[in-house]
């Protein structure tokens, strides 16, 4: 494995039966980083990250966490690793300080000083018996052992599927803090704007195989930029025959605002064309994640 590569996946194959969960993936996620793991329910990604925890054996391909095969090495796999799953079952008749006693116990590691931060951050009470906590609070039991463990990678499953707004912009802060820090993170999560807002790479997958994977400003030029312009309303027809002659579709016209998409290697000839007609407030926005999320789903977002 690459000595930059925290995760490297080649080629996953995950079979239960006749069913592949995992078909032929590749993950890469380099150290320090913060690196999106997306796609909707069902597409493979709670999969692959048992795999890499050595939870599941992998059916065929070649995986590496922290430069140890998971398959062979769980144990020292799970030392160095945090891991936040999507549904949360802790022991119901414990405290969550008992909790985190027990977990902290399991890895033989602990961080006090930190522990005592993030649960004074998501403002959980301890005290209280696990059986009484709703999803949210179990979640955070779980985020606080996770974050507070002094470990070099965060596999985090869904992890704000239960947390209200405030609490999702606490643990923003502590995963962008994390990587600060050195350590590596990796988000599975089907929530966009959280991706968007958090993560330098992404990997996108759709049954269980690899769609799209790099950094998320390379990606979003990947997909159309969209461009809006004012010009003379008289210089509307001239402009749109040159645009048309890059390859842009005529765009409608709103006295005299043009909206058009653009791909990113016609950009240039396109603000080119604009600058000659002397067009004002002219914008180029790059697509957003959601909208390279959707172009492989064939989903129209609402």
């Amino acid at each position: 494995m690459p000595a930059e590569h925290a995760v490297a996946v080649t080629g996953l194959v995950k079979r239960f039966g006749r069913f592949r969960a995992v078909d032929g993936l590749d993950l890469n996620v380099r150290v320090g980083e913060i690196h999106g793991f997306l796609g909707p329910n069902g597409a493979g990604k709670s999969t692959t990250l048992r795999v890499l925890l050595g939870l599941y054996r992998a059916t065929a391909g070649r995986v590496r966490v922290l430069g140890l095969d998971p398959g062979t090495g769980a144990a020292a796999v799970t030392r160095r690793v945090s891991y936040v799953p999507g549904e949360v079952n802790l022991w119901p008749n414990l405290t969550g300080r008992e909790v985190l006693d027990a977990l902290a116990g399991l890895r033989g590691r602990r961080d006090p000083a930190a522990e005592r931060g993030l649960v004074d951050d998501f403002a959980l009470d301890v005290r209280k018996a696990v059986r009484t906590y709703s999803k949210g609070n179990r979640q955070k039991v779980l985020l606080v052992a996770a974050f507070a463990a002094p470990t070099e990678l965060l596999v985090l499953d869904e992890p704000t599927s239960g947390l209200d707004p405030l609490m999702e912009d606490v643990f923003q802060r502590h995963v962008r803090a994390a990587a600060d820090a050195g350590r590596t993170v990796l988000l599975s999560s089907h929530l966009l704007a959280e991706a968007e807002k958090l993560c330098h790479s992404v990997t996108i997958i759709k049954d269980g195989r690899l769609v799209e994977s790099g950094g998320l400003t390379y990606l979003r030029h990947l997909s159309a930029s969209e461009v809006t312009a004012r010009v003379p309303a008289d210089l509307v027809p001239a402009v749109a025959e040159r645009l048309a002659a890059v390859g842009v579709a005529p765009p409608p016209s709103d006295g005299g605002t043009l909206r058009f998409s653009v791909r990113r290697e016609r950009v240039p000839a396109v603000l080119g064309i604009l600058a000659t007609v002397d067009a004002a407030d002219i914008t180029c926005t790059p697509a957003t994640l959601e909208q390279l999320f959707m172009r492989h789903y064939s989903v129209v977002p609402a």
